[in-house]
C-alpha cells in the first residue's frame, strides 16, 4: 500500500496543530515519525484513520483520494492504529479481546466458538506468540498485550499498522519480541509508520524517517542518509548541545535515611541515603523493586519493617500516607503520570493547585483565584509547558508538557527530597533537556533528588551515586567517577564488579 498525504493542515477550533503537513508510505517499508511532543505526529495519523477530519490537504492511497470518516472504515481498507495506551478488555481472554466486537457467527447469529478458536491460533502461531489463547488479558505482560493488539489487526487483512511509542512499557526482551514480529510481518507485505522518541530504535528498525516540528513537515531522509545529531537538529531547530546539563553541585548534609526498608514479597533490607544537592539514581531491571521502594518511601505502600529519617527525625511509618510524605517535604512524581500523577480531566490550574494549596488560599481556607492563576502562569512561562492558557485541559497536552505539569505540582512545594520515578520516559529529546535542567535547578536549591530510571545513558549523565537493584535487594552501589553502563547492568543480573 502507497499513502500520501500532502498539505494535512488542522484546527482544533482556533488552536492550529498542523500546517501543510506531508508524509509518504511507501509499500513495505518501516518508516519512522518523528518531532517533539506536540509536533502533530498523533494528529497527523489520527487524520489519516478517520479519528480527525482535516480542513484542508489530499490523502492518497495507491493513487486513489479518500478520506475515512471513522477509524472501522480505515480498518476495513487495512489500516490499523494501535495506540500507546492499550484499549484492550484486560478482564477477557485473549481470544475475546481478539474478536471483541468483530465476533464469528453462524446461522441465526449464534457465535462459532470453534472458528475463533481456530483463527485465534493461527493468527497467534503466525506471529510466533506462546500465549494461551484463554488466558485472561490482564495476567499478561504489556509486551504480551502490545503484541496481542498487533495480532487483532492481522484479523481484518491489515496492510498498514501505524505503532505509537510501542516500547514505552517493555523490558528489552519485549522490545526485541515486538521487533522480531514486525520484520517477520514487514516480509510477509505489512508496512509499518513506528511513532518514537527513541532514537536507537529508528536506527535499528526502519528504512526511512519524516520529521514533524510544531505541526509542519520538515523532512524525510533514508536511515541510512542521516544521523542521531541530524534528526534532533531537524526535530528541534537547533543542535541540542550537551544533553544532561548536571553541574558539579557541593553535596551537603544528610537529608533522607532509609535503614533497612522491607516490604515481604517486594524487596528487603534496603538501606540508603541521600544529601542535600545530590542527585542518587536507582537502576535495575524492571520488576526489580524500584518503584515499589519509592512508593513505600512516599507513603503509598505500608512497610513491613525499616526506618525512614528525614533530617534527623525518624517518621513513624505505622500510619504513614503520602500526605504525611508531602507534609514532611516529599514530593513524588510517578512512572505512570497519567494514572497517577495527574487528574487528566482537569485543567492545568487545577492539578497545580492540588499540591500547592497553602500558596493559592487566602487563610488557609478559600482559594484566591487570583493567587491561583498567578502560580499556573507562572509555572507555565518557567517550565515552558505548551497550551492554550491555565485552563487547558491535561488530557489534551502532549506527554512532555503532561509530565512538565506533574514537576510544577512538585516544583513549589520547595520539597526536601523529590522522588523522580523514570521522569522522562514518553518525553522528546528537547522536552527531556528541559526536565534534566529542572533537575539541576533542584539540587543547586538544596533538594536532594532521588531518580528511578530504565535509561542507563540518563543514570550515567544525571546521578553522582547509582544505586542498583536486584530482584529486590541492592546489587550495589557506584559512584558516577567510575560508573559504566556494563557495571550498572552486571550488577542488575547479579553479577559483581570490581571497582
Amino acid at each position: 500500500m502507497h499513502i500520501e498525504m500532502t498539505n494535512i493542515s488542522k484546527l482544533f477550533g482556533t488552536n492550529q496543530v498542523l500546517f501543510d503537513a506531508n508524509f509518504e508510505l511507501q509499500d513495505g517499508e518501516i518508516h519512522a515519525l518523528m518531532g517533539e511532543n506536540g509536533a502533530g505526529k498523533s494528529t497527523l495519523m489520527k487524520i489519516l484513520t478517520g479519528v480527525h477530519q482535516k480542513n484542508s490537504g489530499k490523502i492518497l492511497i495507491d493513487g486513489k483520494e479518500v478520506t475515512y470518516k471513522h477509524p472501522i472504515e480505515a480498518e476495513k481498507n487495512g489500516i490499523v492504529f494501535v495506540y500507546q495506551e492499550l484499549s484492550s478488555a484486560l478482564d477477557m481472554s485473549v481470544e475475546e479481546n481478539l474478536f471483541l466486537g468483530r465476533e464469528i457467527t453462524k446461522k441465526f447469529s449464534v457465535v462459532d466458538k470453534k472458528a475463533m478458536c481456530a483463527t485465534t491460533n493461527e493468527v497467534l502461531n503466525r506471529l510466533g506468540l506462546e500465549i494461551n489463547p484463554n488466558e485472561t488479558l490482564g495476567n499478561l505482560s504489556i509486551g504480551q498485550q502490545q503484541l496481542v493488539e498487533i495480532a487483532k489487526a492481522l484479523l481484518v487483512n491489515t496492510k498498514v499498522i501505524i505503532l505509537d511509542e510501542p516500547t514505552s512499557a517493555l523490558t528489552d526482551k519485549e522490545v526485541d519480541k515486538l521487533f522480531s514480529v514486525v520484520r517477520l510481518l514487514k516480509s510477509q507485505g505489512v508496512s509499518f509508520i513506528y511513532i518514537s522518541h527513541r532514537m536507537e530504535e529508528i536506527f535499528e528498525l526502519c528504512d526511512r524517517v519524516s520529521v514533524l516540528r510544531d505541526g509542519r513537515y520538515i523532512g524525510t531522509k533514508k536511515i541510512s542518509d542521516t544521523n542521531k545529531d541530524d534528526l534532533i537538529k531537524m526535530m528541534i531547530g537547533r543542535d541540542l548541545g550537551n544533553m544532561f546539563q548536571k553541574e558539579i553541585i557541593p553535596i551537603g548534609k544528610p537529608v533522607l535515611e532509609v535503614k533497612n526498608l522491607t516490604k515481604h514479597g517486594l524487596f528487603k533490607n534496603i538501606s540508603f541515603t541521600v544529601h542535600s544537592g545530590e542527585v542518587l539514581g536507582f537502576a535495575g531491571l524492571m520488576g526489580a523493586g524500584r518503584t515499589e521502594i519509592m512508593k513505600t518511601v512516599f507513603g503509598s505502600f505500608k512497610a513491613d519493617n525499616g526506618e525512614i529519617i528525614l533530617d534527623g527525625k525518624r517518621i513513624n511509618t505505622k500510619h504513614y500516607c503520602p500526605g504525611d510524605a508531602k507534609n514532611a517535604g516529599i514530593g513524588y512524581i510517578p512512572e505512570d503520570r497519567k494514572e497517577e500523577g495527574l487528574m487528566i480531566e482537569k485543567s492545568i490550574k487545577g492539578n497545580i493547585g492540588i499540591t500547592n494549596y497553602d500558596l493559592i488560599t487566602s487563610n488557609g481556607f478559600i482559594i484566591d483565584k487570583n493567587k491561583e492563576n498567578d502560580l499556573s502562569k507562572k509555572a507555565i512561562k518557567e517550565l515552558s509547558i505548551k497550551c492554550t492558557g491555565i485552563n487547558h485541559l491535561a488530557d489534551n497536552l502532549s506527554g512532555g508538557n503532561q509530565q512538565k505539569v506533574v514537576f510544577a505540582k512538585w516544583l513549589y512545594t520547595n520539597p526536601k527530597v523529590l522522588i523522580l520515578d523514570e521522569p522522562t520516559r514518553g518525553v522528546d529529546v528537547g522536552a527531556k533537556q528541559e526536565i534534566y535542567s529542572l533537575i539541576t535547578k533542584l539540587v543547586k536549591n538544596g533538594a536532594a533528588v532521588i531518580m528511578v530510571s530504565s535509561d542507563l545513558p540518563e543514570v550515567l549523565g544525571m546521578s553522582d551515586r547509582i544505586m542498583v537493584i536486584h530482584e529486590g535487594t541492592i546489587g550495589g552501589v557506584i559512584n558516577k567517577d567510575v560508573a559504566t553502563q556494563k557495571n550498572i547492568m552486571t550488577l542488575a543480573t547479579g553479577g559483581t564488579i570490581n571497582e
